[in-house]
């Protein structure tokens, strides 16, 4: 056990050589969060790449072999449809391709870093954390690349922008037979989106603040993971002072903050992926477009899998993109991501002020961000980015005629043009995904956006209070009133009162009962949150049963609770039986009663909403070892789960039982040591550490830790010296 497990925990204290130009540190608090400092740039970025290796390289080559579609080589049969996935849309070719559209600055910060990470793979051999000597699995990690640092910012990119389900499943629903005017009521073009990994983020300015000066908050919602998206760092030579969240695989810093300003992001939810009906021969390659045959390309791949055969894979390649079938119809694929790349976090992570923060992000590609700012000096802004294609006179949110050539992108809109804003005269910045674009905006927007709850709750709670504090802000994050869920408890209310004879079902009086008192939050322990949850998701089922009355399957696309809202409170005619929406609500409360019993019983005041929404901590490659599993478990008192949560898709700590916020961070202007920041698990990754899931309290707590900055209290020092 000692050998296998305590002996490779990274050396953390003492003295080291590295091929570095002068002595450099590596101080970590006593999160085991590293604060470097260098004497340049350049050997910042290698200790980055060395102690994020430290911490994570066993995530760092699962994330590059998942973008690129080589899972099964280590992981056998069962991980083949993952590499499907990522070899279709060519994940590997874009990656190659944006190496090549690398600056001059920007390949030596990729260069730097693959060093770092490398003189780490180098120097341990045959020590690799534990991950790596599983039985019948072990291996050794091949030499990091510049290609891997762009196969784990294309994995974000896919995981933000991948919208090619949601627009199959909404073509499936109108070539089923869906009656197109109700489809255009529950999908509308522009703002098609449901539950999705989305954020909050917000700057308020020193009006609105204890301090005076302004401050910032940020909680990205990802899909949670085992280790956690995020690794946190601080990089300090001369002309850099930069702390935040960084994605382990990629160098620099993506959100935080420096000496001078702060930033954090929320997606943009911009349509970036285009689906495209084709008409090809799939034995040579000849498609149609525009009345002529042209030539696709062939692209053959082959998938290694352990203990099996290779399973080859050949892709046309169209103009538009990537070819797959679908019940025998050919489709193919446009996504931004393959025609652009831009990098702009090391001039971001340098910018001192709103001018040098907007020319840093210019330059990026994408996924679209929604970038929130704030300085020392008192300034707040905003800033959309990302390439946004256009679109004229058509939406992307289903399958397109790629035939035709009347559903082409016509370039993309000007980084000027994109949204922004500069100290607004409210004093107050937040997005949470709403619709930044406005309704005068000059281009056609598409998008994935979310619906206002979350925004307008952000903004109500920002508004009650004169000077807000960072503990205000940890409030707000944490906040988990839903109007949306409180809407639906006083529907059923009301509707449930008004029928003459409801119907005699032995759960429905006493759900309404408890629907009668509640307040709107979504708690873990509650029974109304259970209640409209289900009732929630049934009201999605049921919308699709009335545009789809003869099927008994659907595929996987729902309105989103904005829509849903808005029919229960307009009450149209021609949609529900008889017109009597009372009657029908009821009914589909019934319905979600059923399952709720079928679930946790026949008691309705005995239900609460983390029976409902929990999350549970296994490790992708401990929970395949049971006895090593449980040792760590009982050395660390640790717990997988499940962890019953609260909050809800339409509340601002937006949780679900796969997403919630992925880190959380506050940052105080008026003094930079103030500000707070922690992740959901812990900084490391490796199951041996104590720093595995040292986080995990606070954050289920909505607590959080110092962001240490200018005065790091450290609790191991690695001197790093020339070779």
């Amino acid at each position: 056990m000692y050998w296998y497990v305590i002996r490779p925990l990274p050396k953390t204290s003492g003295e080291i050589t590295a091929p570095i130009s002068a002595k450099g540190t590596i101080q970590r608090d006593a999160l085991g969060i590293p604060h470097i400092e260098a004497a340049t740039w350049q050997d910042a970025i290698f200790l980055q790449g060395y102690a994020t290796a430290q911490d994570r390289l066993w995530q760092m080559d699962a994330l590059r072999r998942y973008a690129a579609g080589e899972l099964a080589e280590l992981a056998g049969p069962e991980a083949v449809p993952l590499d499907q996935k990522a070899r279709l849309l060519r994940i590997p070719a874009i990656a190659q391709a944006n190496v090549q559209r690398l600056t001059a600055q920007d390949r030596e910060i990729m260069v730097q870093y693959a060093r770092g990470v490398n003189h780490f793979i180098d120097t341990h051999r045959g020590n690799y954390s534990v991950e790596f000597s599983i039985p019948g699995h072990s291996y050794d990690p091949r030499p990091w690349t510049l290609t891997d640092s762009m196969l784990v910012g294309l994995l974000m990119f896919r995981d933000l922008t991948d919208s090619l389900a949601a627009d199959t499943a909404r073509g499936a629903l109108l070539q089923q037979g869906a009656d197109p005017a109700k489809f255009g009521v529950l999908f509308p073009a522009g703002g098609v989106g449901g539950v999705s990994p989305g954020s909050n983020a917000w700057a308020v300015s020193g009006a609105h603040t204890a301090s005076g000066k302004p401050m910032l908050a940020n909680d990205p919602h990802l899909r949670y993971t085992v280790p956690g998206t995020w690794h946190l760092v601080q990089l300090k030579a001369p002309g850099l002072d930069v702390s935040g969240a960084a994605l382990p695989g990629v160098p620099c810093v993506i959100t935080g903050h420096n000496e001078n300003i702060a930033w954090g992001v929320t997606n943009l939810e911009t349509d970036v992926l285009d689906v495209y009906s084709e008409k090809i021969n799939l034995t040579n390659g000849h498609y149609e477009f525009q009345g002529k045959v042209a030539q696709a390309q062939l692209d053959q791949q082959l998938i290694v899998v352990s203990g099996a055969k290779s399973v080859p894979m050949n892709l046309w390649v169209t103009h538009h993109g990537p070819i797959f079938t679908e019940n025998g119809k050919s489709f193919s694929i446009r996504w931004s991501a393959a025609e652009g790349f831009g990098f702009p976090f090391f001039k971001l992570d340098q910018a001192k002020n709103w001018n040098e923060f907007r020319s840093a992000l210019s330059t990026f590609w994408g996924p679209g961000q929604n970038f929130v700012y704030a300085d020392r000096e008192g300034n707040i802004g905003y800033q959309a980015t990302g390439a946004v294609p256009i679109r004229k006179n058509f939406d992307g949110n289903v399958p397109l005629d790629g035939t035709s050539g009347k559903f082409e992108w016509d370039g993309y809109i000007p980084f000027e043009q994109l949204p922004s804003v500069f100290n607004p005269p409210s004093g107050m910045i937040a997005t949470a995904n709403q619709n930044p674009f406005p309704k005068d905006y000059p281009y056609r927007i598409d998008g994935n956006f979310a619906d206002s709850y979350r925004v307008r709750q952000i903004r109500a709670l920002l508004s009650a209070k004169p000077k807000l504090t960072v503990d205000d802000m940890l409030a707000t994050q944490k906040d988990v009133y839903s109007s949306y869920e409180f809407f639906l408890a006083q529907q059923a209310v009301a509707s449930y009162g008004k029928l003459a004879h409801p119907a005699k079902i032995e759960l429905l009086q006493p759900a309404v009962k408890v629907l009668r008192g509640w307040n709107g939050q979504m708690e873990a322990l509650q029974a109304a949150p259970a209640i409209t949850d289900l009732l929630s998701k049934q009201l999605q089922v049921a919308l699709l049963q009335i545009l789809l009355p003869n099927k008994k399957q659907y595929p996987e696309v729902f309105p989103r609770p904005q829509i849903v809202e808005a029919l229960l409170r307009q009450r149209p005619h021609g949609w529900v039986p008889n017109d009597d929406w009372d009657a029908w609500l009821i009914s589909v409360l019934s319905e979600a009663l059923n399952q709720g019993r079928a679930q946790m019983g026949g008691v309705v005041a005995d239900w609460h909403l983390g029976h409902l929404l929990h999350w549970r901590f296994d490790h992708p490659v401990m929970k395949k070892l049971p006895p090593v599993n449980w040792f760590f478990d009982s050395i660390y008192s640790r717990k997988a789960g499940p962890f019953e949560m609260s909050g809800s898709s339409t509340s601002v700590k937006q949780t679900t039982p796969v997403l919630g916020p992925s880190e959380r961070m506050v940052v105080d202007l008026g003094d930079l040591d103030h500000s707070v920041q922690n992740l959901v698990l812990g900084e490391s990754g490796s199951v041996s550490s104590s720093h595995f899931q040292d986080q995990w309290l606070a954050y289920y707590y909505g607590k959080s830790f110092p962001m240490q900055f200018s005065h790091v209290e450290a609790k191991d020092i690695l001197t790093v010296k020339p070779q």
